[in-house]
């Protein structure tokens, strides 16, 4: 079955978050593993536009239309929710979090 391909929006949280993990991955493994992993972050939600599906329902989030997923990437959670229209990038997480804060992520607005 082919899907349809939807655009793929991030969050202002994301967008934060994914140069804070940048700058701390350069300090702790050095520059080449830290872009190493951004570029694999990167990639994962690059192609989510087309395999959204492909992840798991996030179980922090559950819901029935299962519209809250996420992508287990190393040590962190990118979430993501889809829509009608789009892709929307809310958030990635430690996977460590406590779990009122993946919650909070629902609450997210692009």
């Amino acid at each position: 079955m082919v899907r349809e391909s939807k655009t793929v929006v991030t969050s202002r949280f994301y967008e934060v978050h994914l140069i804070e993990i940048l700058e701390y991955g350069i300090e702790t493994f050095g520059y080449a593993q830290a872009k190493a992993y951004f570029n694999s972050i990167s990639h994962h939600v690059d192609m989510l536009g087309v395999f959204y599906t492909y992840y798991p329902e996030c179980r922090h989030l559950a819901t029935k239309s299962r519209m809250y997923r996420n992508i287990i990437l190393d040590s962190h959670l990118i979430i993501y929710r889809i829509t009608d229209k789009q892709i929307e990038v809310l958030d990635i997480i430690h996977s460590a979090s406590n779990v009122s804060k993946i919650r909070n992520v629902r609450k997210t607005r692009l």
